[in-house]
């Protein structure tokens, strides 16, 4: 009889909980599939992603628009998830793509959603084990498959600052 071990990986985002199941037969990734999962941009969106991430390669995931790198799992993708509105957090953009960045308090865990993009695609993703930048360039191909309808912009472009002098 094979030996099955299990590895838990908690993601405080939108209450995602994330289950790394690992088996000698077959490597499944239990990822929560988002709300607007089945939303036909999500098919574009898995059908560009790549096979490696980081340097990491793609695994199964037994949820509908997600997908999972490395093993164990490096960086965790699902798309559908609710759409961000105006926010304060950092956002980046790479490659065209606009990214809402969030530090978890309580894990080592960042999130990235995509701003502007309906749906809205997350990423999850350690920054000690895997580079935030190499994460973003790596699935931007993919997630800039759903149209851009808003732009991420910082404080200094909405707020009209005093000149000095």
């Amino acid at each position: 009889m094979p030996t099955h071990s299990r590895h838990f990986v908690r993601a405080s985002s939108a209450g995602a909980l994330l289950v790394v199941s690992l088996s000698a037969c077959s490597p499944i990734v239990d990822v929560d599939a988002a709300p607007d999962a089945a939303n036909p941009a999500c098919a574009e969106v898995m059908i560009a992603l790549p096979d490696q991430v980081a340097g990491n390669e793609l695994r199964e995931t037994n949820s509908q628009g997600t997908a999972a790198w490395g093993d164990p799992s490096q960086v965790v993708l699902r798309c559908g998830i609710e759409v961000p509105g105006p926010t304060t957090d950092a956002c980046a953009s790479v490659n065209d793509v606009d990214w809402i960045i969030q530090e978890s308090t309580e894990t080592d865990i960042w999130t990235a959603r995509t701003y502007g993009r309906n749906p809205a695609v997350e990423v999850l993703f350690d920054p000690n084990q895997v580079a935030s930048s190499t994460v973003l360039v790596d699935l931007g191909g993919a997630a800039s498959r759903v149209e851009q309808t808003e732009q991420c912009l910082s404080l200094n472009d909405t707020v009209e600052l005093p000149e000095e002098g």
